[in-house]
């Protein structure tokens, strides 16, 4: 039985794998909350691209241009990782 993540999270067992799988809270919660719903039947992945873990440091310097995320310059290359899968 999974933990019960309160009111919020309408699919506890779904929000659970997308956790494990490295989703962030927000995007876990979103896409369990959807799936949760008979009007939506969302993908659990979206894009072709490839993972993270195959993107080149400088192109996840790029990525994180686009998005903001301050203090990218000094991160390796898995702490970028992890920012950016915070911020989408």
């Amino acid at each position: 039985m999974s933990k019960d993540h309160g009111p919020s999270i309408k699919d506890d067992d779904t929000y659970e794998a997308l956790r494990d799988d490295g989703y962030s809270k927000k995007k876990a919660a979103r896409i369990a909350n959807a799936q949760a719903s008979d009007d939506m039947s969302p993908s659990k992945k979206g894009g072709k691209a490839p993972p993270y873990e195959e993107w080149t440091r400088d192109d996840l310097l790029k990525r994180a241009t686009e998005l903001g995320i301050e203090g990218r310059w000094d991160m390796s290359k898995d702490v970028l990782i992890e920012a950016l899968r915070d911020k989408t």
